[in-house]
C-alpha cells in the first residue's frame, strides 16, 4: 500500500462483503419460495424477499465500486485522498440509508418502483452521499497526475450519480414514469457502470501483467466508445412495449446487437494483456477473477442479452425467466465477479500480506461460476417452455409456472452452490491464513498454502 488514505476501501470492502453475504442468502430463500411458494408467506412476503436481494445487490456493488476508486485512484493521481474524513461521512451514510431501506421494507413501506423501492429520504441520503464522493475523488483526480484510468473512472461515476437524479422523479405518466425508471437502470448497467468496469479492469490488468500504460489506454479509449455508442441508444429495447413511439423498435434493436461489442472487447483485451504481459504476478487468484469476470460479462451480458433483444423475439419472450437467466449472469460476470477480483487484489495489500489462501479462493471462483452457469442453462430452458405455453400456446400463468416447478428445483440447487462458494470466498478473504512450514535445516519459516 503506496498511501495510508488508501485504507479507507477496506472499510468499503468489509461492508460490500456482508451486505453480499445477505444478497446471495436472500437470492436462496427467494429460489426455495419458487420452489415452495407458502413458505414464509405471512411473516417475509416474497416481493419483500426479492426486494432484500435485489436492493443488497446493487448496495454492495456500487459500495465495490466507491473503494475501488479509493483504492486505484490514489495509486493513479500519485497522492493520498483529498479527504479521507468525507470518504468515512459517505460510507456511514450509505449504511444509515441501506439499514433504513431494509427496515422500511420489512414494515411494508416503499416506493413500489422496481430496484428503486427505497423511500424518499434514503435516496437523498444516496445523492448526497454520491456527491460527497464526486467532491472527494475528483478534488483527489485534479491534483494529482491525470490518467486514463482515471479519467474513465470518474466519467462513469460521475454520469450514474447524475442519472440517480431520475431515481427521485416519478411521475404521474405511466410511460414516462418508465422512460425515467430506464435511464437509471438501463443507463447504469449497461453504459456507465460498463465504464467502471472497462477502467477497473484496465487497471487490474496493468498491475497483473505489467504491460505497457499506453497499450492498456488504447484498448481503454476503444472499450468506452462502442459502450457509450451502443448503450445509450440501445436503451431502445427497453422501450418496445412501454408506449413510446415505433421507431424505438428499429433503434433498440439495432443499437442493442452492437451491445455485444464492447463486452468482446473487454474479454479479449484481458487475455491479449496476459498474453503480453507474460508476467508471473504472485496473486494468481486476483487473475483468475479478472478474466473470469470479462468472459462471463461476455456470455451473460452479451450473448444472453442478444438472444431476446431484437424486438420480434421480445414480443413474446420479455418478463420471462429468459430475463432472468440473462440478468443473472451478466450482473454475476460483468460486477459481481469484477468487484471481488478488486477485493481479491487489494485486500492482501491493504492487510499488509502477501496473497495467500489463494486455493480457496479459486476454489470459490469455480463453485460461484459453475453455479451460476448452470442457473442460467436451468432458466433459459424454463424460460423457452414458458415463452411457449404462455405467449404462443396462450396457457394462464400460474398453470405455466406449475409446469416450470422441476426447473426452479435444479435452480434452487445452483444457488446452494453459489451462496457456498460465496461464503468460502468470504473466508478466504477475512479469515484462511497461509500456514508456516519450517524449511528443512533453517529455523526460520517459509509460507505455504
Amino acid at each position: 500500500m503506496k498511501y495510508q488514505s488508501q485504507k479507507v476501501a477496506y472499510a468499503y470492502f468489509l461492508v460490500a462483503l456482508a451486505l453480499f453475504a445477505i444478497q446471495v442468502m436472500g437470492g436462496l430463500l427467494a429460489g426455495w419460495i419458487y420452489v415452495s411458494p407458502n413458505f414464509l408467506s405471512e411473516i417475509l412476503p416474497f416481493n419483500i424477499v426479492r426486494m432484500i436481494h435485489t436492493n443488497a445487490l446493487v448496495v454492495w456493488l456500487l459500495l465495490g465500486f466507491f473503494g475501488a476508486a479509493y483504492f486505484l485512484v490514489p495509486e493513479e493521481a500519485e497522492r493520498e485522498l483529498y479527504s479521507a474524513k468525507l470518504a468515512y461521512l459517505q460510507l456511514a451514510i450509505l449504511v444509515i440509508g441501506t439499514l433504513g431501506a431494509v427496515g422500511s421494507y420489512l414494515v411494508g413501506i416503499h416506493g413500489g418502483r422496481e430496484f428503486l423501492e427505497q423511500p424518499l429520504w434514503v435516496k437523498f441520503g444516496i445523492l448526497i452521499a454520491a456527491l460527497i464522493f464526486l467532491f472527494n475523488i475528483t478534488m483527489t483526480a485534479l491534483a494529482g497526475r491525470k490518467t486514463a484510468i482515471t479519467n474513465v473512472l470518474l466519467m462513469g461515476l460521475w454520469l450514474l450519480s447524475l442519472l440517480w437524479v431520475f431515481a427521485i422523479i416519478n411521475p404521474e405518466n405511466l410511460g414516462l414514469d418508465k422512460m425515467y425508471w430506464w435511464f437509471v437502470v438501463h443507463l447504469w448497467v449497461e453504459a456507465t457502470w460498463e465504464l467502471v468496469m472497462a477502467a477497473i479492469l484496465a487497471f487490474l490488468m496493468l498491475k497483473l501483467t505489467g504491460v505497457d500504460r499506453e497499450v492498456v489506454e488504447k484498448w481503454l479509449y476503444i472499450i468506452v466508445a462502442t459502450a457509450l455508442i451502443s448503450g445509450i441508444l440501445g436503451t431502445g429495447h427497453h422501450y418496445y412495449w412501454i408506449g413510446t413511439p415505433g421507431y424505438w423498435q428499429w433503434i433498440g434493436s439495432i443499437f442493442s446487437t452492437f451491445e455485444v461489442v464492447p463486452f468482446f472487447l473487454m474479454m479479449s483485451f484481458a487475455f491479449v494483456m496476459v498474453w503480453k504481459g507474460r508476467r508471473n504476478h504472485p496473486n494468481k487468484a486476483a487473475l483468475l477473477w479478472s478474466l473470469g469476470s470479462s468472459t462471463v460479462a461476455f456470455f451473460g451480458a452479451g450473448v444472453w442479452g442478444f438472444l431476446h433483444t431484437l424486438h420480434g423475439v421480445n414480443f413474446y419472450t420479455h418478463g420471462t425467466q429468459i430475463t432472468a437467466a440473462h440478468g443473472h449472469l451478466a450482473f454475476y460476470g460483468a460486477y459481481v465477479a469484477l468487484n471481488l477480483a478488486m477485493f481479491t487484489y487489494a485486500m492482501p495489500i491493504l492487510r499488509n500480506r502477501d496473497p495467500y489462501n489463494q486455493v480457496i479462493n479459486m476454489g470459490a471462483f469455480w463453485l460461484m461460476t459453475g453455479g451460476m452457469a448452470f442457473m442460467t442453462f436451468t432458466l433459459t430452458f424454463a424460460g423457452t417452455i414458458q415463452t411457449h405455453m404462455q405467449r404462443v400456446l396462450g396457457d394462464d400463468f400460474m398453470s405455466v409456472q406449475d409446469g416450470l416447478s422441476l426447473f426452479y428445483l435444479m435452480r434452487f440447487g445452483s444457488g446452494v452452490a453459489v451462496v457456498t462458494g460465496a461464503l468460502v470466498l468470504i473466508y478466504a478473504l477475512l479469515v484462511a491464513r497461509r500456514r508456516e512450514i519450517i524449511a528443512p535445516g533453517s529455523a526460520q519459516p517459509v509460507a505455504g498454502e
